[in-house]
């Protein structure tokens, strides 16, 4: 957002006179693109050429339950637009590089995915998916791994809350270990260490 100069004032919306249209500022999230780059033109105006990332809810298809908070899709939509323009800098990780940060901050995101936007198109087309809900994984949320079969599940798809999924120390799933083992075990683990979630262990 620009700064104020001093003797004006913020407000937070305005109507055009002779109208009844009301022009509000927008509280969506800023755009995100990569840079490609950077000219000067014979008057000395910087001028970047930029690749646009879109978000989920930009895209055809909207957000998806396994959209994480922070993710992003690099489309092919370039386009040239005046250095003034930048607002700040921001890193857009690699999906895997995203899911080994110790400390998520306001200027990380990440990709996993190219997006055409004339076509709709995705690449890859197909992402692993985890879970008995058959879902790509999404780093914001917790999963828990099975000791035996190592698949990992979330915590609501095997009768878990996520308090419950924290304090576990081992777990097994259902189809690798009988409903009363399994429960047994989970009763043990709920009394001392703390689950590994899908984002510490990959």
């Amino acid at each position: 957002m620009a700064k104020t100069r001093p003797g004006k004032r913020d407000v937070d919306s305005y109507t055009i006179r002779g109208t009844n249209k009301v022009v509000k500022e927008s509280n969506t999230a800023p755009y995100v693109a990569r840079v490609e780059k950077i000219e000067a033109d014979n008057r000395n105006n910087m001028k970047v050429r930029v690749r646009w990332y879109y978000r989920p809810e930009e895209a055809v298809g909207g957000r998806r339950q396994f959209h994480g908070a922070k993710e992003l899709f690099l489309s092919d939509h370039h386009d040239t637009q005046s250095a003034h323009t930048i607002e700040g800098k921001c890193i857009v990780h690699s999906f895997k590089n995203y899911t080994k940060l110790q400390n998520v901050g306001p200027e990380d995101y990440y990709c996993r995915f190219e997006y055409k936007p004339a076509t709709g198109a995705f690449l890859p087309d197909r992402v692993a998916v985890y879970c008995k809900c058959e879902m790509p994984y999404n780093p914001d949320d917790l999963m828990i791994q099975c000791d035996e079969c190592k698949d990992w599940y979330h915590p609501a798809c095997v009768d878990m809350t996520v308090e419950q999924a924290k304090q576990l120390d081992h777990f097994i799933c259902a189809e690798h270990g009988s409903d009363e083992d399994v429960k047994k075990l989970q009763e043990t683990s709920l009394t001392n260490g703390k689950a590994e979630t899908k984002r510490q262990r990959k």
